[in-house]
């Protein structure tokens, strides 16, 4: 098992509308100095803040299947599909971009947001019909058990169904406790606390910090425990192949 610990300092950041919004990137665009720009489908990764409003104008998407995750505040979507969309904390939208779609996004108070996506076969994505969903926070099965509390936001029993081979958990890990996770074999975990430091136990220790992005592969079954250090952990978890069996789109450098 290979794990890797990517500092903020080694990812993007990029600022919008005169820096309302301000953008972390664990897996930006080529050029934006992120160190990770791809791991396997999983295209692009932004953890967004604003103090206040703040808002991105119309722009176009096509074929990538995008998802939007509120952990706090409130936003609003609207796209060429005629969708006008609010969404609040614990809400989750997706864009499946198909053939292709405009939207704007913002936010309308002080907010913290995700934006993720995944790369499914283009070829065959941009020939489906664009889609928008919003699910409620209510939606998605919530588990709780010796101190760690599980939402699953991609994976077993949640409401939403992308093409692409992916899973996603929001996790919190009460002090003192550990949370075990089973990767499969030829599959990668990536990781981003967002509250909190911690560490990766198998046969060896490896301590993480609040905002470190943190990349778990294995070519075999592997078993681990992620174990907070002196307060709560919060964390979003993604399971993805580490590789596929169709063409990724290669991005321009």
């Amino acid at each position: 098992m290979e794990i890797n610990i990517i500092k903020p300092q080694d990812q993007a950041l990029e600022q919008f509308d005169d820096g309302k919004i301000i953008a972390q990137k664990p897996i930006g665009f080529s050029g934006e100095g992120s160190v990770i720009n791809r791991l396997g489908p999983l295209f692009y990764w932004g953890w967004g803040t604003s103090e206040g409003e703040g808002g991105i104008g119309f722009h176009p998407h096509q074929g990538f299947e995008i998802l939007g995750y509120f952990t706090k505040g409130r936003g609003r979507h609207q796209d060429t599909l005629g969708t006008i969309s609010e969404v609040g904390a614990g809400d989750v939208q997706v864009m499946q971009a198909g053939s292709g779609m405009h939207h704007a996004e913002s936010l309308l108070e002080p907010s913290e947001a995700f934006q993720i996506w995944f790369e499914p076969y283009l070829n065959e994505a941009k020939k489906r019909t664009p889609t928008y969903s919003k699910y409620g926070h209510e939606d998605f099965p919530l588990t709780s058990e010796n101190g760690v509390m599980v939402k699953t936001i991609l994976g077993e029993q949640s409401p939403i169904n992308l093409v692409t081979d992916a899973k996603m958990y929001d996790v919190e890990i009460g002090n003192g406790v550990t949370y075990k996770y089973a990767l499969s074999p030829n599959r990668t975990l990536a990781a981003l606390s967002i509250r909190g430091n911690g560490g990766v136990i198998n046969e060896l220790e490896v301590s993480f910090e609040n905002k470190d992005f943190i990349i778990i592969q294995s070519e075999n079954v592997e078993s681990f425990t992620i174990q907070p250090k002196g307060e709560e952990l919060r964390m979003l978890l993604i399971e993805i192949p580490t590789e596929v069996d169709y063409p990724l789109y290669k991005k321009p450098r």
